[in-house]
């Protein structure tokens, strides 16, 4: 299961595609690397939270041909994606590729007929924190696994 699709406006070019993807275990090394440096000791509870296993839909955006962001979603519940794993090659951040994974993410889950997404992301990710609220998504309770976790910070949206 693989599509590709091209943003003319950066020239991006969007694939969709599965967890095993090694473009997007490439990019997802150099997250989990980041998020060691940024959670330190707290690094290992939210990694048992990110197991490729759940996850079912990625999507890799590439400028000529390399790898430069990714993001993907599992399912929360019956209306509801989870949006995991996003990430931007520092040498690219400001491009606008993680608006573009952001919104392919979206576009997929409202494909396979989602109305919300959640997500979490830490209290000191401030571009992640700016990226989603650009984007639409507005802060809400934490859920789950979150709940009463003082540097997560979680976020919704509902799709038109």
């Amino acid at each position: 299961m693989c599509t590709i699709s091209t943003f003319l406006k950066n020239k991006f070019k969007i694939l969709r595609t599965e967890p095993s993807n090694p473009h997007f275990i490439a990019l997802i090394k150099m997250l989990d690397a980041t998020l060691q440096e940024v959670d330190g000791e707290e690094h290992s509870f939210y990694a048992q939270y990110n197991a490729l296993s759940t996850i079912k839909n990625v999507v890799v955006l590439f400028d000529d041909d390399i790898a430069i962001a990714c993001g993907a979603f599992k399912q929360f519940n019956e209306h509801t994606v989870e949006i995991k794993r996003m990430f931007t090659h520092p040498t690219h951040r400001g491009k606008q590729a993680a608006t573009s994974v952001l919104t392919e993410l979206e576009n997929w889950a409202t494909e396979l007929n989602y109305t919300n997404a959640i997500l979490e992301t830490g209290v000191n990710l401030t571009n992640a924190i700016a990226l989603y609220t650009k984007n639409g998504y507005t802060k809400r309770a934490n859920y789950g696994q979150y709940i009463g976790v003082d540097n997560s910070i979680c976020f919704q949206k509902s799709f038109p």
